[in-house]
């Protein structure tokens, strides 16, 4: 069994899903009704074929990166969100919270660690992870959730107005070295990064990470292009990315939407993408993919929401995956 550090490991709080209830049949339900709570120390339930929640209640990597901390209240604002969202079908999937990884004494390395491990025993037991960030620090942490399946080729889409693929300084990893420390450890097997960001702004980053995206052969969508007029093209470099890989990881940092549907960010981009009819076309496809595996939304900061905006936002993208997954399971 893999064992997690319960100095960086918390299990899941009752409280944390508290919502209104309208009755107690199939038609009534809320999550916070049918969510299951489990400790990953402890509980041998199997997840096959369920939904796993699990919060990375950390901003460390914020602070390091010069942002405005406070994204580790990150999980608990989303969960309030998702607590009254309402229940179609519940006997067709199985919802289980299983707690936070926390980052105390700013030892984000034993943070991302543990997150991996946590990750790595919900896909062990059969469990798609929905990670609430927290800092994007998170993608680290996230990868090493899948090198117990090195067989199997893992590509990254990041929704994000940055690449985060700075190189760590003085030897420390922040939330926008993630790629770069993935592109390291994959050089470091005689594999290549497979990443596709997709949301980029070019006033968020710098020449030199567009040319060490270059360098690593990577291709970008950025913000600007984004949108209808290049559905096809889009459409394409999705197809095209996913053929490439065998299992599918999706992170989605909040600050790639546009300030007026996601203030509460560490970075707030004013000219993000919308999240519109298209944006959601472009998700529900994602989410349909047989090859994702996994899924993560970060960057959340309650304490520059406004009445939850931010919160609604994630906790939306989350119920959407959800409903199409159990739509169609494969």
């Amino acid at each position: 069994m893999i064992k997690l550090d319960t100095t960086y490991y918390r299990p899941p709080a009752a409280e944390d899903w508290q919502g209104r209830r309208d009755g107690h049949t199939e038609e009534h339900l809320r999550w916070h009704q049918h969510i299951q709570l489990v400790d990953l120390t402890q509980d041998a339930t199997p997840f096959k074929g369920a939904f796993v929640v699990l919060g990375f209640a950390c901003d460390e990597g914020v602070r390091r990166n010069m942002g405005r901390v406070g994204a580790m209240q990150g999980p608990k604002s989303i969960r309030k969100a998702l607590a009254n969202m309402p229940i179609f079908r519940s006997n067709s999937f199985s919802l289980f919270d299983a707690g936070n990884i926390i980052c105390p004494n700013e030892n984000l390395d034993a943070a991302q660690a543990t997150l991996g491990k946590a990750i790595q025993r919900v896909r062990k037991k059969g469990g798609f992870p929905i990670v609430l960030g927290g800092g994007h620090e998170v993608t680290y942490g996230h990868y090493l959730g899948f090198q117990d399946d090195g067989s199997k080729k893992l590509g990254i889409i990041n929704f994000d107005a940055h690449f985060d693929c700075r190189a760590p300084q003085h030897h420390e990893a922040s939330s926008g070295t993630g790629f770069f420390q993935i592109a390291e450890a994959e050089s470091a097997k005689e594999k290549r990064l497979h990443y596709l960001p997709i949301g980029i702004q070019r006033i968020s980053n710098t020449q030199a990470l567009f040319d060490y995206i270059q360098t690593q052969g990577v291709t970008s969508i950025e913000g600007a292009d984004f949108h209808t007029a290049n559905q096809q093209q889009i459409s394409e470099t999705i197809t095209r990315f996913l053929a490439e890989i065998d299992q599918l990881y999706l992170t989605i940092d909040l600050d790639v939407f546009a300030a007026a549907f996601a203030p509460g960010v560490s970075a707030v981009a004013f000219n993000g993408i919308f999240p519109d009819a298209f944006f959601w076309q472009v998700f529900r496809e994602l989410v349909q993919s047989p090859k994702l595996k996994s899924l993560d939304i970060s960057e959340l900061n309650p304490l520059y929401d406004i009445d939850m905006h931010t919160a609604k936002l994630a906790a939306n993208l989350i119920f959407e995956l959800v409903a199409k997954k159990m739509l169609d399971p494969n």
